[in-house]
């Protein structure tokens, strides 16, 4: 790709400058440089609140969502357009972590397999932050086999009738709405069983409850479903076709999720440019210099990566498999730079307290986030087989339930 910005690029780059010069929330930019790895800081202000309000103000002008068609609240921007409008929104671009998932997973979903009425009802709210989605998939039982789903859904006129649990579910405690995958036929192989709906986070029967993570934060939840009803009107995709539509909402997820994800080397590089150690500035040290030029070089690889991603969306291709690469090298990375970080820090690396730690304890934060990008949007082992089946082609995984009725698969309750 050619990243040098055409005439008619350089002009939107320049109107969007101007826009948000004039209009960005000025008094969040000092917080919201220590923002990232899971959290956003907004000072004494409430995040979500911040993030909506900076959201409708973009709405408002047409900067929301601006690659969607305008008829669902964006402004048919091209796929470049949404590259130069997140370089130039900088630092304020943290506050729309909160609507990643309704915007980046749920929204392309809802597009693909929503009735017309339906886009044009929920995606201008969705794209101006007024209302949250958040994705129903995991489930305690499942693991990373999310095809290993059982979460009921059953057909009682038109309706359906929920019971079950979802878990690690990001903001569904904010969240208005939700897409949710259930099972409902046993009696087939599992990913022929499984279909698709949204329903409305406060509906009678849904229970949400936070969990309390290492780091004191409460981001993920527990979801509950008893005889919770949803109209059939709410399916997404056809009775059984639920795996097709979830394929549409992972590889979607990959790609916001891969793209997304802040390595920690631009932390790694300051840190080591300021740190001093017995033998000098860590920076001189040539173990720490061939440390930053590997983790520079995969950067790099990222970043161009997500330039081929992008320029396939240009060309109205789907996110594909591919997109799965992007995940599994930044997760690790993160990791291997928040540990080698902590190592460089000595004692000073238990300091959690942003007032007096190093880079205001965002390498601690780092650490503590790391694990949660190796889990959600699929683990590393899961990804590595995707990469190895479906970009590689190499010979498929040994499934000891292939072929199986789900009802017929063996579990530890069977035994």
């Amino acid at each position: 790709m050619d990243f040098t910005d055409t005439n008619d690029e350089a002009a939107f780059r320049e109107t969007a400058r101007e826009w948000i010069e004039a209009n960005a929330p000025v008094h969040l930019a000092e917080p919201l440089t220590q923002s990232g790895f899971g959290s956003t800081k907004t000072g004494d202000l409430d995040p979500i609140a911040e993030a909506k309000r900076w959201q409708k103000t973009k709405a408002d002008a047409g900067w929301a969502c601006i690659q969607w068609p305008e008829a669902y609240g964006g402004r048919g921007a091209s796929p470049i357009e949404q590259v130069i409008w997140n370089q130039e929104e900088g630092i304020y671009s943290k506050l729309t972590g909160t609507f990643i998932i309704g915007q980046g997973m749920c929204a392309p979903t809802l597009m693909a397999y929503a009735s017309e009425d339906q886009k044009r009802h929920y995606l201008p709210k969705l794209a101006s932050g007024e209302e949250i989605w958040c994705q129903l998939f995991s489930e305690p039982q499942g693991g990373s086999d999310l095809a290993g789903l059982r979460t009921r859904a059953e057909k009682d006129g038109d309706q359906w009738v929920i019971n079950g649990q979802k878990i690690w579910t990001s903001g569904a405690h904010y969240s208005d709405y939700g897409i949710l995958i259930t099972r409902t036929d046993p009696e087939v192989a599992k990913h022929r069983g499984l279909t698709m709906f949204f329903l409305d986070m406060r509906s009678e029967g849904v229970e949400i409850r936070p969990i309390k993570q290492a780091n004191g934060d409460s981001g993920f939840n527990e979801v509950f479903f008893t005889d919770v009803r949803i109209p059939d009107s709410q399916r997404l995709g056809g009775v059984g076709d639920g795996w097709k539509v979830a394929l549409t909402t992972l590889m979607n997820e990959r790609l916001a999720i891969g793209g997304g994800i802040s390595t920690g080397f631009p932390e790694i590089k300051a840190l080591a440019e300021t740190l001093p150690l017995a033998s000098g500035q860590a920076i001189d040290d040539p173990a720490v210099r061939s440390k930053l030029a590997d983790w520079y070089a995969k950067s790099a690889g990222l970043k161009n990566t997500g330039a081929r991603a992008m320029s396939a969306l240009s060309k109205g291709e789907i996110p594909g498999p591919e997109n799965s690469i992007g995940k599994l090298v930044a997760g690790g990375m993160m990791q291997d730079i928040a540990k080698f970080a902590l190592d460089l820090q000595g004692l000073g690396g238990l300091i959690t307290d942003p007032e007096i730690a190093r880079s205001q304890a965002q390498i601690q934060a780092m650490l503590m986030r790391s694990p949660a990008v190796r889990i959600e949007g699929g683990t590393d082992q899961i990804l590595r087989n995707i990469i190895a089946e479906r970009v590689l082609g190499l010979p498929e995984d040994m499934r000891a339930d292939k072929g199986l009725a789900f009802n017929q698969i063996p579990t530890s309750e069977s035994k």
